[in-house]
Formats: structure tokens, C-alpha cells, sequence
């Protein structure tokens, strides 16, 4: 079963009783509050009484969800409120709990400590690993990431044999850059011209729709690593000493065209882009139930994932040398 985002973005308190996460709002209106097969999301306003905005006081209990339901996490509000022994729980039950800023971006991650049985001896095949094995594993990633890529802008109507030709010529450890070269061609072309697209994480909209799709992705990898057993902090490539996910950043490069693909669409369908509306906070709320493709099997990404993180830990432990990645349809 797809486990499920939720998404809180209002004042609400949190807790934890009888394998339940308990959502209770001490406020508003008891019909914000919306539940999907695959996401929660509760998003209210002021409601006018006596001619003043303010909050009822009345409390309403209106739902809860079995942990072992739940994937993701987003708290995504300065009111609310949660207990540790829910925080505990959710980790314990290996979810992963996204904390936002005062600009609706995530800005923290929290994730599972002991997400495996045998979880100290996978550390040490991860650990061991050498560096000409690692970076063979690197050249899988960039060439599965760079064929993707084509494959999208293919689907997009654009040019596409130089990015073919280049997943050819990866080599060990990507040497001559070719993913830096396909980044180019790829960000130049991805976007109609009339937008004139710059990827910048600090750059104009649609970059902040990106922003927001990748930290949702980077959380869903990073929490597929550690059910692995594996330390997201140690990259096979990555290796920025103030990341605490370089592996996950590693990981979830295959994955970011699946991404582009939804933002593209945003754009393409939304007259206004430029700020995290509800609606695309919804739509970007669902990318773990995207489907994917991996050795003609389809499943949704959190699955995807789940097998990329696990053929990953494989590939460590000696039992195997390819990662399983996705393939654009």
C-alpha cells in the first residue's frame, strides 16, 4: 500500500493514541479540512463573527490516521502543536517529518535512526565501499538522470540526439561532465522561450515550484535510504561536508525529470505560478504517488524508490552492480 502525505496548514494540535495520529483544531471551520487516498490537508481562515476575525473557540476532533498509513509528513504553520511522543512514533514508524518556513518552503527534515534489523552491518558495506565502485555507481546515476531528461524533452517536441548520444559517453565518475553539459541543454529547452527559464534555487518562478517538488523528493529518497539501512549523509558523489544528505541528493538525481514534468505542467495550466498557491501545493503534494517505470514494472514513486534504495544497499553489500533507476515513459 502507498503510504500518505499529510499536509498541515493551519493552527492544529497533533498527538499520538492507540497506533493513531489524532488531528485536533481548536478553531474555524470543521469542512477545511480535506482527506484524499493519498494526502491530508487542512488549510483554513478567519471566520467573521460579530462583524471581528477571529478563531471560534470550540474545539473539533476530526480525524485520525493510522501511522503505519503515513510516509510524509509537512508541517507547514507556526500554530501548530504536536506532542514528542507523536514525533517519536512517526520516526519510529520510519516517517519522514518536513518542517516549512515563514515563505512555505521546507527548510528541516527529520528522519528515523534505526530504519533496519541489521542495520550496523549495512553501515559497514556502505562505509567500506571504494572509490572506483562508487563512482561506477555515479555513472549509472548521471546516465539514467541525463536519459530521462531526454526523454522528457523528447515527450516536449524538442531536439534531443545530443543528450542520447551523451548517456552513451558517461563514463567512470563522469570525468568530462556530462551532466553539467545535459543540465545546460536541458534547462535551455525544457520551458517555452517566452519564459525565459534560468534554474537558480534563489531565481524567478517557476524555480520556487521546483524548490518545493525537489525538497518533497529529497525527503521521500532520503527516508527510502534509511528503511535501507543506509546513512544518508555518506554520497557515492556528493560529498559537501555541511549536507547531512549527500547520498540522498546522489540518489534522487534519476528522479528529479519526474518532477520537472509536473512543473511543467503547473505552468503550462496556471495563470498564476509565481507563489505556492493551494492548488499547486496540492499538486505537488502528490508526487509521491506518481507512477514510475523500473525494469518494465510500474508502481508508484514512493515504491520506486523503495527498490531504487534497496538495490542501492545490494549494490554495497557486493550482491549485485546496477542500481535499479526509473525510466521516463
Amino acid at each position: 500500500m502507498i503510504k500518505k502525505t499529510l499536509y498541515f496548514g493551519s493552527s492544529v494540535y497533533l498527538s499520538f493514541k492507540d497506533g493513531q495520529l489524532l488531528i485536533e483544531q481548536r478553531s474555524l471551520n470543521p469542512d477545511a479540512i480535506k482527506i484524499n487516498d493519498d494526502y491530508i490537508e487542512i488549510d483554513t481562515g478567519f471566520q467573521k463573527t460579530g462583524g471581528m476575525d477571529k478563531y471560534l473557540r470550540r474545539k473539533y476532533k476530526y480525524e485520525s490516521i493510522p501511522i503505519e498509513d503515513i510516509g510524509i509528513v509537512v508541517l507547514d504553520h507556526y500554530g501548530v502543536s504536536t506532542s514528542q511522543y507523536l514525533i517519536s512514533k512517526l520516526l519510529e514508524n520510519n516517517v519522514a517529518v518536513i518542517f516549512c518556513n515563514e515563505n512555505h518552503h521546507p527548510n528541516g527534515l527529520l528522519l528515523n535512526l534505526d530504519g533496519n534489523h541489521i542495520q550496523s552491518e549495512k553501515f559497514k558495506a556502505q562505509i567500506k565501499a571504494t572509490v572506483p565502485f562508487k563512482k561506477n555507481l555515479w555513472m549509472q546515476t548521471v546516465a539514467s538522470k541525463i536519459n530521462n531528461q531526454a526523454l522528457l524533452l523528447k515527450e516536449r517536441g524538442r531536439e534531443t540526439d545530443n543528450m542520447i548520444s551523451w548517456v552513451k559517453k558517461v563514463n567512470s565518475g563522469d570525468t568530462k561532465n556530462y551532466e553539467a553539459r545535459a543540465s545546460v541543454y536541458y534547462w535551455k529547452n525544457l520551458f517555452s522561450e517566452e519564459i525565459q527559464f534560468h534554474r537558480d534555487r534563489f531565481g524567478e518562478p517557476p524555480n520556487n515550484l521546483l524548490n518545493y517538488g525537489y525538497a518533497i523528493l529529497r525527503a521521500t529518497v532520503a527516508r527510502g535510504l534509511v528503511a535501507s539501512g543506509l546513512l544518508p549523509t555518506l554520497g557515492i558523489h556528493h560529498s559537501n561536508k555541511y549536507n547531512a544528505y549527500c547520498l540522498a541528493d546522489d540518489i534522487m538525481e534519476p528522479y528529479r525529470p519526474f518532477i520537472d514534468k509536473i512543473v511543467c505542467e503547473i505552468v503550462e495550466k496556471e495563470r498564476d505560478y509565481l507563489s505556492l498557491s493551494k492548488t499547486i501545493k496540492e499538486r505537488l503534494l502528490q508526487i509521491p504517488t506518481e507512477e514510475v517505470i523500473i525494469d518494465g514494472k510500474k508502481s508508484p514513486l514512493m515504491v520506486g524508490i523503495q527498490r531504487t534504495t534497496s538495490s542501492l544497499a545490494r549494490c554495497f553489500e557486493g550482491n549485485t552492480r546496477k542500481i535499479l533507476y526509473p525510466q521516463m515513459k
